[in-house]
């Protein structure tokens, strides 16, 4: 599941697709059928990344990419209005150590009405590009240049004088005279 780029905005209903990046912000496009475009602005908005999106555990933060992996292979994804006990159960199959005390019926809702908007785009069974394919994309593979052999000079033209002017006479330092 390929989630970079993918963001929720405060305020905003649904997730969004980051298209570029301006001075003072970001522009996104819905990832609805009305492909929606805003302009999100830093000092206003909160922007959150699905790859980076944890859920509260007992131990170890979950993932968020990890539970939409487990609810891909779910057979009975609730409705997201289903009622709370409805939705804790499912999520005890999807998130067995999410804290059931900080984890509330509305972060619930919010992931499945995610998983329901992502299971319908190709990036949902994509896999992520790791950062040296990346790379490798973006500059396609050229031999190394080679080195300029210099050419051998003479000797004559490698000791060339200074100056033209009069040779200064080398002073040497006696000791103990």
């Amino acid at each position: 599941m390929n989630l970079q780029g993918i963001v929720s905005v405060s305020g905003k209903p649904g997730l969004w697709k980051a298209l570029a990046q301006n001075k003072t912000g970001f522009i996104l496009e819905s990832l609805d059928a009305q492909k929606t475009k805003l302009v999100a602005n830093l000092s206003t908005a909160k922007l959150a990344a699905l790859e980076e999106i944890t859920i509260f555990s007992y131990d170890q933060d979950i993932l968020l990419k990890d539970v939409l992996e487990r609810m891909k292979s779910a057979t009975n994804i609730p409705d997201a209005k289903a009622d709370g006990s409805k939705l804790r159960q499912f999520f005890r199959e999807v998130a067995p150590d999410h804290d059931e005390e900080k984890v509330y019926a509305s972060d619930m809702k919010k992931i499945i009405t995610w998983f329901n908007i992502l299971k319908e785009l190709p990036l949902f069974n994509e896999e992520p590009a790791t950062p040296e394919a990346e790379t490798a994309a973006e500059t396609p593979a050229q031999p190394a240049p080679k080195p300029k052999a210099e050419k051998a000079k003479p000797a004559a033209e490698k000791a060339k004088p200074v100056s033209k002017g009069k040779a200064k006479p080398t002073v040497v330092a006696k000791r103990g005279a």
